[in-house]
Parts: structure tokens; C-alpha cells; sequence
């Protein structure tokens, strides 16, 4: 044996079947953490009720919504019903619902849950029904979807009501 050369010593028996259990454990917590992390953004979690089509919707769109929103006892806080669909700017609303917002299509329906921390925290709006830490539960119907540079375009043009939508 030369100075140049490290001896290598065998493996002890069953290191290999070890080894590869070790790998098969480590895919196996991958695809679990992947399955339970599934239907949610970033703590808001989204189920489709009915699937829209279409480009889905971006931060930098507007959309035309059915909705209501309601606390974990069911209260319904707010409402689209008898006001008729209310415009949103999908960068301009709490960032648990621009989040959810940002996985739809136009004409679907969905059900999300806002964790406060996404929604007003401690610090809702004065005078609301929502209380300080609470989630929002939703069910939106998108009902049209338009790039606010196309609204901002067309309300220049002095079109009324809802531009571009």
C-alpha cells in the first residue's frame, strides 16, 4: 500500500438497507407536508365550489364579485345580497382575500377562510361587527375579471358605472 492510499473499511452489514429506508422516510414526510399544505395560500385556505375558466386572476386586475362574509359563529358580517355585485381592486382589499382572490377564475365559486393575521388582526374596522383576532369565512362568485390599467383607461373616457367591467 502506497502513502497516497486511505484504506477504506467495509461497510457494516445492513448500512445500505438503512440508508435507503432513511431516503424513503424523508419522501415520504415530502409528500405529506405537500398533501397537507394543499387548498391553502399562505394560511388562507380555498375550496372550489364551482370551477371558473380563463386566465387566473392577478394582483394587478379588477374584479366584479357576488360575496358574503361571515364569522366563525355565522354571523354575516357583509354581504353582496341586495346591493348587487360589489368591484374590487384585487391589490386594494386585506391581503387573505387578495391572496385568495389570486387563485380564481372568472366564473367560479369558492369558499376561503381568512386567518386574522391576513384579515384585520386586532385592529378591525371601527364600528364593524368583526371583533379584534377573528377569521373571516367567505363564499365569492366571480362573476367578471379586468386589468385595472383597462378600467383606468376606460373611466377616463368618462364611461359610468362599473369602467371596463
Amino acid at each position: 500500500m502506497s502513502v497516497s492510499q486511505v484504506p477504506l473499511r467495509p461497510l457494516k452489514r445492513g448500512a445500505l438497507a438503512k440508508l435507503w429506508l432513511g431516503i424513503l422516510l424523508l419522501v415520504a414526510a415530502a409528500v405529506l407536508l405537500a398533501w397537507a399544505g394543499a387548498g391553502q395560500t399562505g394560511g388562507v385556505r380555498i375550496k372550489t365550489l364551482a370551477p371558473g375558466s380563463g386566465p387566473v386572476i392577478t394582483a394587478d386586475d379588477g374584479v366584479l364579485i357576488e360575496y358574503e362574509g361571515k364569522l366563525d359563529d355565522g354571523t354575516v358580517f357583509d354581504t353582496s345580497a341586495g346591493r348587487g355585485p360589489a368591484f374590487f381592486p384585487v391589490g386594494g382589499v386585506v391581503p387573505g382575500f387578495s391572496q385568495a382572490l389570486q387563485k380564481m377564475q372568472k366564473g367560479g365559486r369558492y369558499q376561503f377562510t381568512l386567518p386574522s393575521d391576513l384579515a384585520y388582526g386586532d385592529t378591525p374596522p371601527a364600528g364593524s361587527p368583526i371583533p379584534p383576532g377573528a377569521d373571516l369565512h367567505f363564499t365569492v362568485k366571480v362573476l367578471e375579471v379586468a386589468p385595472m390599467e383597462a378600467i383606468m383607461r376606460g373611466a377616463e373616457g368618462g364611461a359610468g358605472g362599473q369602467p371596463g367591467l
